[in-house]
């Protein structure tokens, strides 16, 4: 399996680095795990609707989406995704391999979220929680989560 994380933004904090470091290597014998960053739009702090939506088309449309392939099967993180548990986020793995999707595709907005054209592309919407997550920690927990999933796949043990 092929699974590609796809971020807006260099990953800065070298303790988050360590962390997303240590479950890639894990990944070793369940699947190759790509990320790969793409850069943030630099903005001003405060931003009209109609620039922040510019912003992210900008990151996102030109971006993200030219880092995606046709056959990919791709899960956009949004807050208004759908929320799974450990166990269903498994399955559905699981499940994208059995029916011939082997090449997926993670993708992880930058702080104004996802631009429309990207969820437009999405085959599915993931929400992790209600809650408002840091880019870069979402990084991290989504790591931890896909390596979970495969545990839990595999029926190997994974603390609780």
């Amino acid at each position: 399996m092929n699974i590609k994380i796809l971020t807006v933004g260099k990953l800065k904090e070298k303790y988050f680095k360590l962390g997303i470091a240590e479950y890639v290597k894990r990944f070793g014998a369940y699947a190759k795990v790509t990320i790969i960053e793409v850069a943030d739009e630099k903005s001003p702090d405060h931003l009209t609707e109609t620039e922040i939506d510019q912003v992210k088309k900008k990151t996102e449309g030109e971006r993200l989406l030219s880092k995606i392939s046709a056959d990919q099967y791709v899960i956009a993180l949004a807050i208004k995704g759908k929320q799974l548990t450990s166990e269903a986020f498994a399955k559905q793995i699981a499940d994208l391999t059995t029916y011939g999707h082997s090449n997926i595709a993670f993708v992880i907005g930058g702080s104004h979220g996802l631009s429309d054209d990207v969820l437009n592309r999405a085959d599915f919407q993931l929400s992790f929680s209600a809650f408002t997550f840091p880019h870069q920690l979402m990084r991290l927990i989504l790591v931890e989560q896909i390596y979970r999933a495969f545990k839990i796949n595999r029926g190997e043990p994974y603390h609780k």
